[in-house]
């Protein structure tokens, strides 16, 4: 795919606040016909620059979760060590996002647990098995204040 023009950031910028909205509406709001709208969202996931679509749960009206952050240091930052590292990590669903990171650690995950125990459990089984990890930091919030939300929704 080309690099992105300035109506393709608008698209994902409308998608990222609604990703719900009918392709009329979206089409509408970047001024295109609603198949040239379509095309190019398809386009954009056939290249990977549109990966998925998520729904955000408010845990206090769903099962409730904690959200843990967890910074980790590899033993070595060679690509071979990386690479491992982030293979593991794509087979454990548990670890809902994961970035690479710059300054003081290589990498933060987040993970959402229902209490301690199941963190420990997750700690034990999944985050001190991964390959090449040397130190594990963890945080877990208190709430969240902000999460990329549907436009007019508090």
């Amino acid at each position: 795919m080309a690099a992105l023009d300035t109506i393709d950031r608008n698209i994902l910028r409308l998608l990222r606040l609604d990703a719900r909205m009918s392709n009329a509406a979206l089409a509408a709001e970047v001024g295109l016909s609603p198949s040239a709208c379509l095309r190019r969202i398809r386009l954009m996931e056939k290249a990977g620059v549109i990966r998925g679509y998520t729904a955000l749960v408010d845990t206090g009206n769903a099962e409730a979760t904690i959200a843990v952050i967890i910074n980790i240091t590899l033993e070595r930052q060679t690509e071979d060590h990386l690479d491992r590292f982030e293979a593991a990590v794509r087979r454990h669903p548990e670890i809902r996002e994961c970035f690479l990171m710059t300054g003081g650690s290589d990498y933060l995950l987040r993970v959402e647990v229902a209490n301690a125990g199941d963190f420990e459990r997750i700690h034990k089984e999944i985050l001190s098995a991964l390959p090449g990890v040397q130190r594990i930091h963890s945080s877990f919030s208190i709430r969240n204040v902000l999460a990329t939300r549907p436009r007019g929704r508090r």
